[in-house]
């Protein structure tokens, strides 16, 4: 199946480069372009896409907005935020947004494509010093926020959860714990449906706002 693509960015050259970039992979087709977050929503109802390349810094409606207006539709496509900087405070807000992922402007061609299959298929692009790094600095003050559901996980979701935040695949997390990649699919499941989290980004986030995980 081909993975439909539109790309959110107010710099025109960056769109080009990515189009370009796409354009030249099988099984990926871009749709739909815009130069800030009001058009991209109106591209995204019109062409439907499976992928949202999302810039976070554009004029008139920003990039946080946009995910969020985006996927509070129905059937909603996964957002992939493209950021300049990956300290930028405004990447971990479109992440706390429901975005499934980010990856730098500066990424190697084969990285964004390799990014945008992976999200496509469900998964999210998880990048574990980032996310915790950008959580440390959101939760600069202490306080940490009520998160529904976390205290539902059972002993062995908390394990899961835990070396989910240090970014280990189910793989790595059935090694660490010495039982079968099933079961860990199975726990991992059973965390994002008690946290209401549509993908592990969104599930370790919730674990460093609630304080379940420390980013420090």
């Amino acid at each position: 199946m081909t993975v439909r693509v539109v790309i959110a960015d107010d710099e025109s050259l960056i769109r080009t480069g990515l189009r370009v970039i796409i354009g030249a992979e099988p099984g990926l087709e871009v749709v739909g372009e815009a130069s800030d977050g009001a058009e991209a929503l109106s591209v995204v109802r019109e062409t439907r896409p499976d992928v949202v390349l999302m810039d976070v810094r554009m004029p008139a409606v920003d990039g946080i907005q946009a995910t969020r207006a985006i996927l509070a539709g129905q059937s909603p496509p996964k957002v992939l935020v493209v950021t300049t900087f990956e300290n930028d405070d405004h990447v971990y807000e479109a992440l706390r947004a429901g975005a499934s992922g980010f990856l730098l402007k500066r990424a190697r061609p084969e990285e964004l494509v390799h990014a945008i299959r992976l999200v496509a298929s469900g998964d999210s692009l998880l990048f574990p010093a980032a996310i915790r790094s950008l959580a440390a600095a959101s939760g600069a003050s202490g306080s940490a926020r009520a998160v529904p559901g976390i205290d539902r996980l059972t002993s062995r979701e908390g394990d899961v959860l835990r070396l989910m935040a240090r970014g280990l695949s189910n793989g790595e997390i059935a090694a660490e714990l010495v039982v079968g990649p099933e079961t860990v699919k199975t726990h991992v499941g059973n965390v994002l449906a008690k946290l209401g989290a549509r993908d592990r980004t969104q599930a370790v986030i919730a674990a460093y706002e609630s304080g379940f995980v420390s980013p420090r």
